[in-house]
């Protein structure tokens, strides 16, 4: 922010005690509102909640209409429930749909809760289908019977057809309204059907697909190609290739998809073939997030309790896997307990024993790390899983020689004993190797069982390099030095 703008923001929080029912937002309010890299100012959270605080919903109605509907979305997280319920009737019924299609899946539960049915059914009316449905999923049975029985019965067929279809499908992440008109059609006709058209077209489409007379996509015509073409020139001369996909198919999967053909819109087929509806990249783009924040937490064995969460929520969400990794830790711990007498004749072995099976967790992990990735992006399957897995395992025994070299002349320059130096070097190559080799078995083990590799690897991979390093470290010891 600059200092000009720091200026006329401290300005502007200075004038509201002063006076309020006076005080009017500076013409770039909105760049005062957002930092350099588009986040929301904690000073400008902090002068919407004074003014909720006083009551004053002019003033409350100013500051939230100079943000664009994202940031109110954004906005809305900041805030308490009931600071969240003062700032909905701010909001008019676009804007209001616009925040509600943006919002936490927890937060729009809670603001769904305050919306009159009516006031929502309008709202929704102006979102695409696609987005609606997500909004109307999230309503319980009587609300949803309400607002539906409120919106336009077009619009409420539409919604009620995404619904139908499983959730995280095509069906229900695609838009019903699509653009399509018959190969013979010319490019005159088809831009003066555009734009006579008018709101019948989507709110946002790339390309014209082309159908045949049983209204199944035979090609698209890009926007742009079509109008640069000559009017006379016929659909069936510009249109391309199009990239089908079914209503039944998982997000994930069309995501891949559009990954790897660089695709900005594609048809959705029935299992008739017949186009009924188009997806786009601003949908892709919120799945691939969504499906790599679900990868990130899982990997960390927790679920996303959301910034309003209270604490049993968010240990609830975290604890079943902590409580099979005691059992786990359990079982590894039970190894030591075994060699509990060579370790009281040498106490080294208790200094030492965790560097052992600290690294292999580390190793592990990062092992595991690049395994689920390269599941999830379709770069690990039957036809490189051995090469990879051999790789992998080198890659256990280099790292493994390095760092015992380097813990061989730690441990000789902290204790001068050669043969513990060698112990503990083994050790490492033993428990790298197979932390290494568990990093890679075990999410493929869980994907070829058609479980989430991301859910539970971390768990086992942990387990495993626990149980390695001591039963490897305590095993040498006892075989070398006692």
């Amino acid at each position: 922010m600059t200092r000009d703008k720091a200026d006329l923001f401290e300005e502007d929080i200075r004038s509201i005690p002063a006076a309020p029912e006076n005080a009017v937002p500076p013409e770039d309010l909105e760049d005062l509102a957002l930092g350099d890299d588009y986040a929301l100012n904690p000073a400008y959270v902090d002068m919407v909640i004074d003014a909720a605080d006083r009551g004053d919903a002019e003033r409350l109605r100013e500051l939230v209409g100079a943000l664009r509907s994202e940031d109110v979305a954004d906005l809305m997280g900041f805030l308490t429930a009931d600071y969240r319920e003062e700032i909905i009737p701010c909001l008019d019924s676009e804007t209001l749909a616009e925040v509600l299609s943006e919002l936490d899946d927890n937060l729009r539960e809670e603001v769904l809760d305050t919306v009159h049915p009516t006031a929502l059914a309008k709202a929704l009316e102006e979102l695409d289908s696609d987005d609606a449905a997500d909004v109307v999923d999230d309503l319980e049975g009587e609300k949803r019977a309400q607002v539906l029985a409120a919106m336009d019965e077009t619009d409420r067929a539409a919604v009620e057809a995404s619904l139908a279809y499983e959730d995280e499908t095509a069906g229900r992440l695609m838009q019903r309204e699509v653009l399509a008109a018959p190969q013979f059609w010319t490019v005159g006709q088809t831009i003066d059907h555009v734009r006579s058209a008018g709101d019948e077209l989507p709110e946002l489409f790339f390309d014209i697909y082309i159908v045949d007379p049983a209204y199944r996509p035979i090609g698209a015509a890009p926007i742009s190609q079509l109008l640069r073409a000559k009017r006379a020139t016929t659909l069936a001369e510009i249109m391309e290739p199009v990239t089908e996909i079914t209503v039944d198919m998982d997000q994930e999967e069309v995501a891949y998809i559009f990954d790897k053909y660089h695709l900005i819109s594609a048809p959705v087929i029935d299992a008739g073939g017949r186009l009924v509806g188009q997806i786009t990249v601003d949908d892709i783009v919120g799945v691939i997030q969504e499906e790599s924040e679900e990868d990130i937490l899982a990997l960390a064995g927790v679920s996303d309790a959301g910034r309003d969460a209270g604490v049993w929520d968010v240990a609830r969400s975290r604890l079943p896997w902590l409580v099979v990794n005691t059992l786990t830790a359990a079982l590894a711990a039970s190894v030591i307990g075994a060699f509990q007498a060579e370790i009281g004749k040498l106490l080294t072995l208790a200094i030492l024993m965790p560097v052992v099976a600290s690294l292999g967790g580390n190793a592990g992990t990062q092992t595991l790390a690049v395994a689920v990735r390269a599941l999830a992006s379709r770069e690990l399957n039957a036809s490189n899983t051995v090469r990879i897995v051999l790789r992998e395992m080198t890659v256990g025994l280099v790292n493994g020689g390095v760092l015992a070299a380097i813990m061989g002349v730690a441990t000789y320059i902290f204790f001068r004993d050669p043969m513990l130096c060698l112990t503990i070097a083994l050790a490492l190559v033993i428990n790298l190797f197979v932390a290494s080799l568990a990093g890679i078995l075990v999410p493929l083990a869980l994907d070829r069982l058609e479980r989430d590799p991301a859910v539970s690897s971390s768990v086992f991979v942990t387990f495993v390099t626990d149980f390695t390093g001591f039963l490897s470290f305590l095993g040498l010891a006892a075989l070398i030095l006692l």
